[in-house]
């Protein structure tokens, strides 16, 4: 077997700017609208939207829609505030949906 180079990343699907590092993978056990999705403590190479209130399936949040840096498609959100006490430990961390996001390991894509 060959021995991987380089860190895990996760880059934009349209133009694969990279835009998360494996490593900073908070969950991926989250479930959206629009099916799985990762939840990550830092995003790179990206644009943040305006901060608008939104009735997610965890309650009300304040979140800001996240776009690729390069081509600007839209690639998740991020958690600005939770109304909830509960959910307040997501501020700051940016929800990514999974078919927005391509894997990438040294020099290898995976879905």
């Amino acid at each position: 077997m060959a021995e991987v180079v380089g860190p895990r990343i996760y880059s934009c699907y349209n133009c694969r700017n990279h835009v998360c590092l494996h490593d900073d993978i908070i969950s991926k056990a989250f479930q959206g609208r629009h099916g799985r999705a990762f939840l990550f403590s830092h995003a790179m190479n990206i644009v943040v939207g305006p901060k608008e209130d939104r009735q997610l399936m965890t309650g009300l949040h304040t979140v800001a829609d996240i776009y690729c840096g390069d081509c600007r498609e839209v690639l998740g959100w991020k958690y600005e505030r939770a109304y909830e006490e509960t959910r307040s430990t997501r501020k700051g961390s940016s929800y990514l949906r999974s078919r927005r996001s391509r894997r990438r390991t040294g020099s290898q894509d995976k879905c």
